[in-house]
């Protein structure tokens, strides 16, 4: 199983919607319960690689470059901007044999099972589309259309499970051998910087959140929350702590940039990892690193992409 998660959330990159990113792999732990393997192919990709993608079959060029590969067959009708995996919104999948080691493509009733479980899970499933079927294919877009996302919308996204019900199960199904619960959940699910942020939050902000890894609403309000507490304590700021993103929040955020360092840093750093914006490092301290994630959120985001995080930006990552 956790072989399965981790070249799933490879596969996906950092540019996936971390709501979309828990999903999926919530439906991969289901699926697998039920003795159905699943690996995630695809989620986000960028202008660049979705222009690849559109090229196979045809004679096409985007930005001055040609993407033409008549060698390959037709695998997408959208072209880069069109689709919903350049905004971290979709997912691909496919089923693997018991041993591990063949990808199953055949759209059977363990396939159709695995696409029932992602839409229980708020998924719209490719299979269900009239006219081109797209199988392997799952998005939760919160009902915006891809020009809506291209303009710079945003979908209101919420899990639909507790993070907290279950655990990685350790050995297949059918073997019925029972799963090896930890008592400390971190060291059974999750992503591990998740992990580091939740504890943090926990001990600095007194946030009593359920390490668990994944980055669900509860934590990300407590980010918001931790977001205010800075901001009083540092610029004598008189926000309520709610942990909500409001007009006087809004107001009272500073901006931050390349040099900066301290907890408002690291709010920035988590949330942007949050988003999918990968951090290597949560650590307080504004680096290259951390203006080139901020300036790759930026641009997806349609936003001037500067690397400085003020207003515009915190409002888009919180609001």
């Amino acid at each position: 199983m956790q072989t399965l998660l981790d070249k799933s959330v490879e596969k996906m990159g950092s540019g996936i919607n971390s709501i979309v990113k828990a999903s999926a792999l919530e439906m991969m732990k289901r699926a697998y319960k039920e003795g159905i393997y699943v690996q995630i192919s695809a989620g986000y990709r960028s202008m660049e690689e979705q222009a690849a993608l559109y090229g196979q079959s045809r004679l096409y060029s985007y930005n001055g470059k040609n993407y033409s590969n008549l060698a390959k067959p037709k695998v997408t009708q959208a072209k880069p901007g069109q689709s919903i995996h350049n905004y971290g919104y979709a997912i691909d999948y496919f089923l693997v044999s018991d041993d591990g080691k063949t990808a199953l493509w055949t759209v059977n009733t363990k396939w159709k099972r695995v696409a029932a479980i992602g839409k229980e899970l708020g998924f719209k499933w490719g299979g269900d589309w009239s006219g081109f079927k797209d199988y392997p294919h799952l998005e939760m877009t919160g009902g915006l259309s891809y020009s809506q996302l291209h303009a710079g919308k945003k979908p209101t996204l919420s899990l639909k499970f507790k993070p907290d019900s279950d655990a990685v199960v350790t050995e297949p199904p059918k073997k019925e051998v029972a799963p090896n619960i930890s008592k400390d959940r971190s060291k059974n699910k999750g992503d591990s910087i998740v992990v580091s942020i939740q504890k943090t939050l926990n001990n600095r902000y007194g946030c009593h959140l359920i390490v668990d890894g994944i980055p669900g609403p509860k934590t990300k309000s407590a980010l918001i929350k931790a977001l205010q507490i800075e901001h009083n304590k540092q610029f004598n700021k008189k926000i309520i702590v709610d942990g909500k993103w409001g007009a006087k929040t809004k107001a009272a955020i500073v901006t931050v940039k390349k040099g900066a360092k301290g907890n408002i840093t690291w709010v920035l750093q988590a949330v942007l990892h949050f988003e999918g914006f990968n951090q290597d490092r949560v650590d307080g301290t504004f680096g290259i690193g951390t203006e080139s994630t901020v300036k790759s959120y930026q641009k997806a985001q349609g936003l001037v992409a500067d690397g400085i995080a003020g207003k515009n930006t915190f409002t888009k990552l919180f609001g």
